[in-house]
């Protein structure tokens, strides 16, 4: 589950309508009644955000702030105020407030810059949804978790099936009970049945222990089925009986077992083509199909890329105890404008190789390091390099990465050095160090 937010107000009534509107929008919550006591619930608590008013008595909101900074500064911190003015809400977002809400708000302005702002709490149980073609699928979503009808999930390759798969499993009456995933892409075809089934005591070589399968694993909630059209068609007719009978039997086992199990399965194929092609059987397609549900592609969700990638930000920043930097507008441009035929994982790796580039608190254009040509283009034109040449000349490691980085900021500069540095983030003295070591490797002047 997502991590909780931390209301931080003194006013008793106040505090318990902010604690509704979150909890009502979703939010789990917890509360403090001063800075004091905020701080102490930091010590043992992993929250996604901290809400907290500026005027409080002993410890006020700033201090709070400035506290919270110093000990956690990877944390978001929203303040709130109902006596807030334009000089004070500017020098809070310097001291690192993520932003500054005057008083009074409503309850949607408060879900919305709630959801902008706090830090997920995993991967895998976060779904951010600004565009109105993911808002509309999660109301679809929603509704499906309510029954235990089977969903197929289609959509591209890293578009997040899995986490919208999460989600359904978490919305629904089940979510007390295990989500257990299963690649059918990844596992070897001899030990697919007993995955999927478990298999007793000596049933087959090597079987030295009991194995509970995947389906017993799941019992009481939901198994995905993750590239399922993956599936060798010896698998898909045991599979369907299973669906059918709600009872599967181990490999070397005497008796069935009941299984109470909802069924997610997701592919990045057309079924229906599979099917087809004979490659995936019509009847177990349409025990599978019940709610099918297509999750668009990055490229048609525009809403959601600067919110995934806020998201990503704070999630890596956190993870090596950094604060999360911020976009520039150059920057949010060119994610807004970029293709991303690798969907949200491409998204997840151009956040993570900007953390590396950028040195300061805020990440430009180029520490983006985005392909000036769309991958699939670059990725042929790779290989017919390779194939003419015999080597990829493309840098793939973290020195090369920063060394093309840099020559190509310093060709965008016309080779002023100097600026060239200032957009860097480093001293000049530094810039000539690495220039001339890229001349002692290349035997020749890099500029």
């Amino acid at each position: 589950m997502s991590l909780p937010i931390l209301i931080v107000e003194d006013d008793d009534d106040l505090r318990d309508a902010l604690t509704d509107t979150l909890e009502l929008g979703g939010y789990s919550v917890l509360s403090a009644s001063d800075g004091a006591a905020a701080l102490k619930r930091l010590e043992n608590e992993r929250v996604a955000l901290v809400l907290s008013d500026v005027q409080m008595q002993p410890m006020d909101g700033e201090t709070l702030l400035y506290e919270v900074k110093h000990r956690y500064p990877w944390l978001p911190v929203m303040l709130m105020t109902a006596y807030g003015v334009v000089e004070k809400a500017v020098a809070a977002l310097h001291a690192g407030a993520c932003h500054y809400l005057p008083k009074p708000f409503e309850p949607d302005q408060l879900l919305q810059e709630v959801a902008k702002y706090m830090l997920p709490g995993s991967e895998d149980d976060t779904v951010i949804a600004e565009d109105p073609a993911m808002r509309g699928l999660l109301d679809m979503a929603r509704r499906v978790a309510a029954s235990d009808a089977s969903v197929l999930i289609s959509g591209e390759s890293g578009s997040g099936k899995e986490v919208l798969a999460r989600f359904i499993h978490r919305t629904s009456t089940r979510a007390e009970h295990a989500f257990v995933a299963v690649n059918c892409a990844a596992v070897p075809e001899q030990l697919l049945e007993s995955t999927f089934f478990g298999h007793e005591r000596g049933a087959f070589t090597g079987a030295a222990s009991q194995h509970i399968g995947k389906f017993e694993q799941a019992n009481g909630g939901t198994l995905l089925l993750d590239e399922v059209t993956e599936m060798p068609l010896p698998l898909q007719a045991k599979l369907l009986r299973v669906l059918q009978e709600r009872e599967v039997e181990r490999v070397g086992g005497a008796r069935p077992i009941r299984v109470d199990v909802r069924v997610v399965a997701t592919s990045n194929r057309d079924i229906a083509d599979a099917v087809a092609a004979g490659q995936f059987r019509e009847d177990l397609y349409y025990r599978l199909n019940v709610f099918p549900l297509h999750l668009p592609a990055l490229r048609e969700r525009p809403s959601d890329i600067l919110p995934l990638a806020r998201a990503m930000l704070a999630r890596h920043a956190a993870r090596i105890g950094r604060r999360p930097p911020t976009l520039s507008h150059a920057a949010e441009q060119m994610l807004e404008a970029n293709g991303w035929e690798g969907n949200i994982r491409e998204l997840d790796n151009v956040i993570q190789r900007a953390l590396i580039l950028a040195p300061g608190d805020e990440i430009q254009a180029e520490h983006l390091y985005l392909p000036t040509v769309p991958a699939k283009a670059a990725v042929a034109a790779s290989v017919r390099s390779s194939g003419e040449t015999g080597e990829n000349t493309a840098p793939t490691d973290i020195k090369g990465l920063e060394k093309h980085h840099i020559l190509e900021t310093l060709k965008a500069c016309g080779g002023v050095r100097k600026l060239a540095a200032e957009r860097l983030g480093m001293s000049e003295r530094t810039l000539r160090y690495k220039l001339q070591q890229y001349r002692e490797e290349d035997g020749a002047d890099p500029v």
